[in-house]
């Protein structure tokens, strides 16, 4: 089921990207310090929204999941702590 659902959303995300590049096909220049580049604007686009979303998902990783995760561990290791010891006969 897994396999199928991320067979379409690959199908679905090289669909977008080629329907991006094909509607936005100009060229733009990137007018960087150190540089200047000319790259299609649908590139740019689809760079763009790349970046944004591996920093969207790279900033949850630390903000939310990161945190929950040590603070899990501080309290398993607190109720390990507290937990009476069970003789075993």
């Amino acid at each position: 089921m897994y396999k199928l659902i991320f067979i379409l959303v690959a199908i679905l995300a090289v669909a977008g990207g080629l329907l991006i590049g094909a509607l936005n096909s100009d060229t733009v220049t990137l007018d960087l310090l150190w540089a200047q580049l000319a790259w299609p604007l649908g590139l740019v686009v689809v760079v763009a929204l790349s970046f944004g979303v591996l920093l969207g998902v790279a900033g949850t990783w630390v903000l939310q999941v990161l945190p929950a995760r040590m603070a899990l561990r501080r309290e398993r290791a607190a109720a390990a702590r507290s937990a009476p010891d069970i003789a075993h006969d």
